[in-house]
C-alpha cells in the first residue's frame, strides 16, 4: 500500500467524522448517537428514491459516507407503500432505535441541513423535488 493510499483513507475517515460531528453539534448530541441518526436517515433516503436519484445523490457523498449509504442495501426491497412523511419518520425511527425524547422532525432536519451544506445545490433541488410536499417540510429552508 502506498503512502498516498493511506493518506486518502485517513482523509476519508476524517471527512466522515466531520459529518457526524456536524450533526452532533447541531443537535447537541454525542457523536455515536449522531452517527446512528445519519445512517438511519441516509438508509431511509436510499430506500425512498428511485435508483437513478439514489445513485446521483450517492455519487456526491464522501467515500466512507457512501459506504454507509449502501450498507445493507437490497435493491428489490424498496418501500412498497405510499410514501408519506410519517412513513419516512417510521423508517428512520426503526433503524435509529427507540428513544422517547427524540424529536425526529428536528433530527431528520439536521441531517437534511448537513446534506444542504455538502451536496451541490442542483442535486439537492432534484432530491427535494422527488419528495412529496409533506416530506419536503422536514428539509430546513435556508
Amino acid at each position: 500500500m502506498t503512502k498516498t493510499t493511506i493518506s486518502n483513507f485517513s482523509q476519508a475517515a476524517q471527512q466522515a467524522q466531520h459529518w457526524a460531528n456536524e450533526v452532533a453539534g447541531e443537535l447537541d448530541w454525542d457523536v455515536p448517537r449522531a452517527y446512528r441518526l445519519l445512517k438511519a436517515v441516509l438508509h431511509a433516503l436510499r430506500d425512498w428514491f428511485p435508483p437513478e436519484e439514489m445513485s446521483d445523490l450517492a455519487a456526491q457523498l464522501p467515500t466512507l459516507i457512501r459506504g454507509v449509504f449502501f450498507e445493507g442495501w437490497r435493491p428489490l426491497n424498496g418501500l412498497g407503500h405510499e410514501r408519506r412523511k410519517d412513513d419516512f419518520i417510521i423508517a428512520v425511527r426503526r433503524e435509529f432505535g427507540f428513544e422517547a425524547e427524540v424529536d425526529f422532525d428536528r433530527a431528520i432536519g439536521a441531517v437534511f441541513h448537513l446534506l444542504d451544506r455538502h451536496i451541490s445545490a442542483g442535486e439537492i433541488d432534484q432530491v427535494r423535488n422527488s419528495m412529496r410536499k409533506a416530506l419536503r417540510q422536514l428539509w430546513p429552508a435556508d
